[in-house]
């Protein structure tokens, strides 16, 4: 069975549109493409390396390989040679023929094909950017890793790692490192649902009965 990684770029508030150039995915008006290049460090670049060290498959959206395709091909250093080695998944809607090398066109249900994808024999699936495909595969519970990188910025707007629908659940730290410009380096794995406790007195005072009614009816 494979395992799918999703290793991705995101600000605080989650953002992770366009985050290597002002022309890479400007659509919606967001104007902050670019926002990684000024923080990157060494350390941020051994991190990527380690992600594609062992042998992998990639597992994209079709704005993202868009963005690849143009790119990767003409570029000669190792992690380009692997990117264009790499088989490349696609999930398209489009009838538009996939030009870069090894690409597979994925269609129709996509979810029920990654998870066929899944049970196969072969290398790691890797996600990156791609954030229409992540949502649908976060509902059906396909992805099994997270390796970020957190930003120390705040964007207001932009395309999300965790958009509007995701199912709640619980994560994992196993792995934390910080750049020498404060990105945080995290490995998160799913850990099941989302555990809830409270503070609250056992015994609530009247003022707290009465807040609670009153946000009863706020709810309502």
């Amino acid at each position: 069975m494979r395992k799918i990684i999703v290793g991705a770029f995101v600000t605080l508030d989650g953002v992770m549109q366009a985050p290597g150039g002002p022309e890479e995915d400007p659509t919606g008006g967001f104007a902050f493409g670019g926002w990684v290049a000024v923080p990157w460090d060494d350390s941020m670049g051994q991190r990527m390396d380690a992600l594609f060290a062992e042998p992998f498959d990639l597992l994209l959206g079709r704005t993202t390989y868009e963005i690849f395709a143009a790119h990767w091909p003409y570029v000669e250093d190792e992690l380009a040679a692997k990117f264009n080695a790499a088989t490349k998944y696609v999930a398209t809607s489009s009838g538009q023929p996939l030009a870069w090398q090894n690409s597979v066109a994925i269609t129709g249900d996509v979810p029920a094909e990654v998870a066929r994808l899944k049970e196969e024999d072969g290398p790691t699936l890797i996600i990156q950017g791609s954030s229409v495909l992540i949502q649908s595969l976060l509902k059906e519970g396909l992805i099994d890793e997270f390796r970020l990188l957190i930003f120390p910025l705040v964007l207001g707007s932009g395309k999300r790692l965790f958009g509007d629908g995701t199912v709640p659940a619980a994560l994992k730290l196993v792995d934390s490192r910080t750049s020498s410009t404060g990105v945080v380096m995290a490995t998160y794995l799913p850990d099941g649902k989302v555990m809830t406790g409270s503070f609250a007195l056992e015994e609530p005072t009247d003022a707290e009965i009465a807040r609670r009614e009153e946000m009863k009816k706020e709810a309502a």
